[in-house]
């Protein structure tokens, strides 16, 4: 996939910048990726779009105030430590100290030096170099209580760099979920930001099931595309877990002849990456990580719709997207999107797609990355 075909133009106004006051009433554009006809909907709207007896899939990975500020040993200045994603597999356990690999300015410098955060409430240790590049493996120590209860209370919520703002107390509640539970996560599935308690409670009057995955947002969702060839773009691995009450509700769906609607691209990815290799339609109980990049041509064997937020120009995110839907189909909605003045990114509008393109059989399997 050329990248340059994952281009459009997007305003810098188009960028939005605040959470609007309530979830649910972000617009909503609906395609349908067999017609291509756009309609213009509120999320609000969103429920009575889903077919009875469907099965949502949500994923519940909780956004780490992953983003620290505080200063270097001795009072050599400031620093400034991204926590991208934990040394081992999360086990929701507090404890004083943890291991999470990490990005920051000069970490090469001060390898097994401390850094100062919370006036001392957390340090980190800068322990080296970590087996991915470009990263860095910190031990973090909370001076009392638990890393979490430290990192929560002197920790930054880490909006993404487009947000042009410092964070501020209105992302604490907004750049989350309702259902996020399972921390790890440093940028949040911003496709569920937009549904609320009331909006699940409806969508479970109308018999629709709801299930839940988790896949820890991390570089693997927002690096840059620095190639001109997908194929060459070196995707970053997040980890992600499929329990075996999933794989139930998915198999339970299918004996009811009922869609799979996954809630933002992380939760395609994580369910395609476990899709059973025996059973079209189903998926397996899996645990690990996962680098799977996908791009059009790209069968889905999971996913029957998905409720999605814009997605950046050039974009692994909007190749998924133009994979699922169809690239033109894809960027025409774009552009009636840029033109009708939708908001775009992680506090923008979303796009509902009922109906993925290859359900008919068109499209051949081309993807790159597995899940253990």
């Amino acid at each position: 996939m050329r990248v340059e075909l994952l281009d459009y133009e997007l305003p810098e106004s188009a960028i939005a910048q605040r959470p609007l006051a309530r979830r649910e009433m972000a617009r909503m554009l609906v395609i349908d990726s067999t017609t291509s006809q756009l309609g213009h909907r509120e999320v609000r709207d969103w429920p009575k779009l889903v077919p009875a007896g469907a099965l949502v899939v949500l994923n519940d990975t909780r956004v780490v105030k992953a983003r620290l500020l505080g200063t270097k040993p001795s009072g050599g200045g400031k620093a400034e430590l991204l926590l991208v994603e934990p040394s081992t597999a999360p086990s929701g356990a507090g404890g004083k100290e943890q291991k999470w690999r990490a990005i920051g300015k000069g970490l090469g410098r001060l390898q097994g030096q401390p850094l100062i955060f919370g006036e001392g409430a957390l340090t980190a240790v800068v322990e080296g170099p970590s087996r991915t590049e470009g990263l860095f493996d910190v031990t973090l120590v909370a001076r009392t209580g638990s890393v979490e209860a430290a990192l929560d209370e002197h920790g930054h919520v880490p909006v993404p760099p487009y947000i042009r703002r410092a964070d501020d107390a209105t992302d604490v509640e907004r750049y989350q979920t309702v259902y996020a539970r399972a921390a790890g996560a440093i940028a949040a599935p911003t496709a569920g930001l937009h549904l609320t308690e009331e909006l699940l409670a409806e969508l479970r009057q109308r018999d629709v099931r709801i299930g839940f995955l988790t896949l820890h947002v991390g570089l693997g969702t927002f690096q840059p595309v620095a190639v001109d060839d997908l194929d060459q773009h070196p995707m970053h691995a997040e980890w992600m877990q499929v329990d075996d009450a999933l794989v139930s509700e998915i198999a339970a769906a299918r004996a009811r002849s009922a869609p799979v609607v996954a809630v933002g691209t992380t939760v395609v990815r994580a369910l395609e990456a476990a899709a059973d290799p025996e059973r079209q339609g189903h998926v397996v109980r899996t645990e690990g990580k996962t680098n799977l990049l996908l791009q059009p041509g790209y069968r889905f064997r999971v996913v029957d719709a998905l409720l999605t937020n814009f997605h950046l120009p050039r974009s692994t995110l909007l190749a998924l997207v133009a994979a699922f839907a169809g690239q033109e189909r894809i960027l025409a909605a774009y552009r009636e999107a840029v033109r009708a003045g939708y908001r775009f990114f992680s506090y923008g509008d979303a796009m509902w797609i009922p109906r993925r393109a290859d359900s008919d059989g068109a499209l051949v399997s081309r993807a790159r990355g597995t899940a253990p």
